[in-house]
């Protein structure tokens, strides 16, 4: 087998319980193979005369955990600044998933309606004090736009904030970060799994590769290393054997199951704007992202939409805790008074007393027919009833289920565009200025692995870019500082 990237590699087959090396060369590239010999338990090393003294190598290797869009972008910023830097990215399935299958397939690349970082840092139910820093200042959602459109990546922002590729297709951006990883000079392996790490006294560290398909073992000694895993459980273990606590994960993102069998006849009806409030027993107090406004998605198994998702978002740690069972307050009409609301419907029905009410809804409202219907058949009243007939407190007990319309939360159901967690490696076990471990000199964190989520609109994708840069450009400059100084010796 043959690799040109890591300085140190060691490769064995798991064909037994103890395996190690008796014999060592130094091909012509400096790295170091170490042949297994069965039936023994220690590693030994015999020297190899040469015909020269060996030069002290000015290569370093960077092993990033992970294919995502925080490692690929991390690894491709790292060898952009330091070209002597040696850079492999190890994925255990395919490379940027996420990026391919993200907002239907399109990629939300990023958000472009938020300038002011403040505002940025408040998209993020986990991570919104931590990030008012510098952390969008280095590389915020205009470097990003900025980045893609100058390696070729024409873009657009919608009406929402949402910036995708102008092919809406993700292949675009997927394409771009490959083309420049491998321009670079980036490694890229894949359906292979990183399943330990420990470091050494002299600051190195010790990766044990598996490879998925085949019985195998490689060892792989790095001078860096950055995990970028996504919430996945092999970077929170690698985190926790380099000394790194979790916070349990759990998901976020996610939509509404609503068993109610007269929701389920209104399946794809969409509202353009609504409130929704989130009510849950375990949460007393007044939490302010409980509530949430956006378009909202009646779907088959319950709603959906930008506001429940957001909604899901900053209660989901409420939501795990209370088994995912609560009320949901709807406010169909935000706009209106219910006083003016009570007003208006009265002012139908004096204009259509001979009419049926399934068939005159108040134009103001911009109802769509099986919606107005629903609501009539909460409130009782079957579709032949006329206006004439319809009491002054059912047009109050209209108005109250137009603006406080509730539904039982029964469980949640999947958001396919996003898989997203809240939890990870906490954020006040690194520094966010150069994404490098408090606890460990030389580990980087960049993505989901760490304890950030952000809401649906292109906000995590950036949360990975900005990691990802940072820590590739922390460790580019060491790298680079590192060669210049062996160069000077």
């Amino acid at each position: 087998m043959s690799i040109t990237l890591p300085r140190y590699f060691l490769r064995f087959q798991l064909s037994f319980n103890s395996i190690t090396a008796s014999t060592r060369a130094k091909n012509n590239h400096g790295y170091l193979f170490l042949a297994p010999k069965a039936n023994t338990t220690k590693f030994t090393t015999a020297s190899i005369p040469g015909d020269k003294p060996q030069k002290i190598s000015a290569e370093e290797l960077l092993v990033v955990v992970g294919g995502g869009a925080a490692g690929v972008y991390g690894a491709i910023r790292a060898k952009t600044v330091a070209s002597n830097l040696n850079v492999l990215v190890i994925e255990k399935g395919k490379l940027l998933s996420k990026v391919k299958i993200s907002g239907g397939g399109r990629c939300n690349v990023t958000n472009g309606h938020c300038a002011d970082n403040l505002v940025l840092a408040d998209h993020y139910p986990r991570g919104n004090k931590e990030l008012r820093g510098s952390f969008f200042n280095v590389h915020g959602p205009t470097d990003t736009m900025s980045w893609f459109v100058n390696k070729g990546v024409d873009l657009k922002t919608e009406d929402d904030g949402r910036v995708f590729p102008v092919s809406n297709n993700s292949s675009s951006v997927i394409d771009c970060l490959l083309s420049e990883a491998k321009c670079r000079g980036v490694s890229l392996q894949t359906g292979k799994l990183v399943t330990s790490a420990s470091a050494s006294a002299s600051g190195k560290f010790l990766l044990k590769i598996e490879k998925r398909t085949l019985k195998s073992v490689e060892l792989v000694e790095a001078d860096y290393l950055l995990i970028a895993s996504g919430s996945s459980q092999q970077g929170h273990n690698l985190a926790v054997q380099l000394g790194h606590s979790i916070v349990d994960p759990v998901p976020s993102l996610f939509t509404f199951k609503i068993e109610d069998a007269q929701l389920v006849e209104l399946s794809g009806v969409t509202f353009s704007k609504v409130i929704v409030t989130l009510k849950l027993e375990n949460v007393q107090r007044n939490i302010p992202q409980l509530t949430q406004v956006g378009p909202m998605l009646v779907t088959h198994w319950g709603l959906s939409g930008p506001a429940i998702l957001r909604l899901s978002a900053w209660g989901a740690r409420y939501l795990y805790s209370s088994g995912y069972k609560g009320k949901l307050i709807v406010d169909f009409v935000p706009d209106s008074h219910i006083e003016d609301l009570k007003s208006m419907l009265s002012q139908q029905k004096n204009r259509f007393l001979k009419q049926k009410v399934l068939n005159s809804c108040p134009m103001e409202l911009q109802l769509v027919k099986r919606f107005w219907k629903y609501i009539l058949d909460r409130e009782g009243l079957v579709g032949d009833t006329l206006w004439a007939s319809v009491s002054n407190s059912s047009i109050v007990s209209i108005a109250n289920l137009l603006k406080h319309c509730t539904f039982e939360v029964k469980g949640k159901g999947q958001f396919k565009d996003e898989f997203v967690t809240a939890g990870g490696v906490p954020l006040s076990e690194i520094h966010l200025n150069t994404m490098e471990s408090r606890i460990q000199p030389n580990l980087y964190f960049a993505g989901e692995v760490l304890n950030v989520d952000g809401v649906t609109g292109g906000f995590n994708f950036q949360n990975a870019w900005s990691g990802g840069y940072i820590a590739g450009s922390t460790i580019g400059r060491l790298a680079a500082g590192n060669a210049n100084l062996v160069g000077a010796l």
